[in-house]
């Protein structure tokens, strides 16, 4: 009897007198075989390439419906209130809970923060409290945030901006330490505030591009010419081991224009290969580099981590329908468009961390801070803080010029994006 045809099923490939069961073909087999192998190997990769169905420019700071039972995150003690996005809202006056420490107060905040101290005028930027569109915040609770972490190890990584917000944090803490409990040692790129009580710390490290730059060095990195090493995270990687809930920031060290270069080998070699790529390629280097960190060196059921999205400054008048040369000099008032965005948020950035995101398989919190900070322009340091270098009579004649609209009084704004981190951190 002639063998069947390796593609043929029909009736008459069979015998009449010796029926037998249709086989696979070995060809079609070995398909189906290699197609559900791909399947189980990378399922996750395709349900979230085809799960993209929002905007890729938008935050999802909260995780999409799914039927699959959702991972109870380190920390968490309740849930968020369903329909409840604490990052979308407005900012209420309320002189009864606000602020929440005096500046005089906290002898950690750093002298280019003290607003009071350095002659500003009015408190008026310490008495707004972020008020989510369809739920509240969550009371920050200093006792329930030092028992958590107690024995272990809390860790803001970025720029001067995260510093801020590690700063703010312990402003939001030490209180209820007593003072022979507490201390404050900074060594290079680390900063580490102790809690000794509770056998806690709370740290910062200095690494604006979390990849290794030209651009390291904790005091002096004033640097145009900005070179960040492809592949060098664990050059400070390493120094990020074992914490148990890091936050991660970086953004406005990338803004040097539409072009950023990068070092294909190291900062060592007598030749240095440097190729100029865009500025959002970079950063999208930048967040993957930090993700595969985070994927190889934390552990998801026992450890949390967070990135803050992008702070914004207030250099050009202009955007909110102020004169031209206008800055966030003199600002006392908020923005109150709801719609508003600076022109110094590239939405392209926001683009690229919502894309890197939404395919990474690793859980990470995103604190999305942006929108609502949009609307500070009265809460810069401005020039109430302290100046490294003696202002010239130019300077002096016109304040604008030297006002700085990066950073945040304290207390202040950043006070509530650490309310939004214990939000998060308790109630994902």
């Amino acid at each position: 009897m002639k063998p069947s045809s390796p593609t043929s099923f029909t009736s008459s490939s069979l015998s009449p007198s010796l029926p037998r069961k249709k086989r696979l073909s070995p060809y079609l087999f070995t398909l189906l075989t290699f197609i559900l192998f791909v399947c189980v190997l990378y399922g996750e990769d395709f349900m979230c390439i085809f799960g993209q169905l929002e905007p890729t420019f938008a935050f999802q700071p909260s995780p999409k419906p799914s039927n699959k039972k959702a991972e109870k995150l380190a920390f968490a003690i309740g849930k968020t209130e369903e329909n409840c996005d604490v990052f979308s809202g407005k900012w209420v006056r309320d002189e009864a809970s606000r602020p929440q420490y005096e500046e005089w107060e906290c002898p950690y905040i750093q002298p280019q923060l003290t607003c009071q101290e350095r002659g500003r005028p009015d408190k008026d930027y310490q008495f707004w409290r972020w008020q989510p569109n369809h739920c509240d915040l969550p009371s920050f609770n200093a006792t329930l945030m030092l028992e958590t972490l107690r024995g272990k190890r809390m860790m803001y990584v970025g720029d001067s901006l995260n510093r801020g917000m590690f700063v703010s944090m312990i402003c939001l803490l030490h209180r209820v330490i007593p003072d022979d409990q507490k201390s404050i040692k900074t060594t290079g790129s680390l900063t580490v505030f102790t809690a000794k009580e509770y056998n806690a710390t709370i740290e910062f490290y200095w690494a604006p591009f979390l990849l290794e730059s030209n651009s390291d060095d904790a005091i002096v990195h004033r640097i145009s010419d900005r070179v960040v090493r492809k592949g060098s995270i664990n050059k400070h990687g390493r120094h990020w081991k074992n914490v148990d809930i890091i936050v991660f920031n970086t953004y406005l060290w990338w803004m040097t224009g539409l072009k950023m270069k990068i070092l294909q080998g190291s900062f060592e070699d007598k030749e240095k290969v440097i190729t100029e790529v865009s500025t959002e390629d970079a950063y999208r280097m930048g967040m993957k580099s930090m993700l595969r960190w985070v994927k190889n060196n934390m552990d998801r059921k026992k450890t949390r981590v967070f990135f803050t999205s992008m702070s914004p400054t207030h250099a050009k008048g202009i955007d909110w329908g102020g004169e031209p040369g206008q800055n966030c000099y003199n600002q006392i008032t908020l923005i109150e468009d709801p719609n508003y965005w600076g022109s110094d948020c590239r939405k392209s950035i926001m683009k690229v961390i919502g894309e890197v995101f939404e395919r990474s398989k690793t859980p990470i919190t995103l604190l999305n801070i942006t929108q609502m900070s949009n609307y500070r322009k009265d809460a810069h340091t401005s020039i109430y803080k302290k100046q490294w270098s003696p202002l010239t009579a130019e300077q002096v004649e016109n304040p604008t010029s030297y006002a700085d609209c990066v950073h945040w009084c304290l207390p202040g704004l950043q006070d509530t994006w650490n309310e939004l981190l214990f939000a998060k951190l308790f109630y994902p």
